[in-house]
């Protein structure tokens, strides 16, 4: 008997269930299908709502001069674009992913807009910086693919100042009216657009199924609290399509 085959936990990949350890590749190779095509896919997809989400989030944020701040899973840099027109010359934003395609993506597109950002690949669950460093940290639509997403939490509240925010931007439960045109939208449209535009109906598959995968409004307030964050608060967006999670560090 192979002892390290039993040992193994399981997690979800959409609505497979999968070895935990290979569920970072399995997400790594979704992005590196999509990411040349991301930008216009989030437009298409959501029928440019995102740049609402996430201007909002910029808006919660409220970033000064001099402050620094981590974009996590910031994939093409739209919000840490963003967040260094906030914090001026003396300021820093740290552009990172998990995902080197994304992130190659993103560090062109800030270059070609003139801003040149810190940019790391790195996870996660394992950041590489220092204890209470950032005034705030922010992952925007990037928490549901973390295989332990307690784990990521507590690295970004180690990482965050006392009194440091952190801003999730992700989908979740929509309001139940609208759960049967969601749920027709995610299934039969998205992925026909996903072969579309991108060549890839089974990335897009995955991203309907990882979204009802993912901890409800509730459910990931009590994690954020459970993880080091003394006060957390949510904003739905759209219907609760997508929340935007506030915590404090205590």
């Amino acid at each position: 008997m192979d002892v390290r085959a039993t040992d193994m936990s399981s997690t979800h990949f959409g609505f497979e269930s999968v070895d935990e350890a290979d569920k970072a590749g399995r997400v790594r190779g979704v992005f590196d299908s999509v990411a040349s095509k991301y930008d216009l896919m989030n437009d298409l997809m959501s029928g440019g709502l995102h740049r609402i989400w996430k201007a909002y989030t910029v808006k919660v944020a409220n970033l000064r001069e001099g402050d620094c701040a981590l974009d996590i899973a910031g994939g093409t840099g739209d919000l840490a674009l963003a967040f260094a027109k906030n914090v001026g010359k003396t300021g820093q934003v740290v552009h990172t992913d998990i995902n080197e395609s994304m992130l190659r993506t993103g560090r062109d597109r800030l270059l070609n807009e003139g801003v040149a950002l810190p940019t790391v690949v790195c996870d996660a669950e394992k950041l590489p910086f220092s204890d209470n460093y950032f005034d705030l940290v922010s992952v925007a639509f990037g928490l549901r693919n973390m295989t332990h997403k307690d784990i990521a939490l507590s690295e970004m509240n180690r990482v965050l100042k006392p009194g440091g925010k952190l801003l999730v931007l992700e989908f979740s439960k929509v309001a139940k009216p609208l759960e049967k045109a969601y749920d027709w939208y995610s299934f039969k449209i998205l992925p026909g657009l996903g072969k579309l535009v991108a060549g890839d109906d089974a990335s897009y598959r995955y991203l309907a199924e990882s979204i009802r995968m993912h901890p409800g409004q509730e459910e990931l307030k009590g994690l954020m609290k459970n993880n080091g964050f003394g006060h957390v608060d949510y904003h739905n967006l759209t219907g609760g399509m997508v929340a935007l999670h506030v915590g404090i560090k205590c």
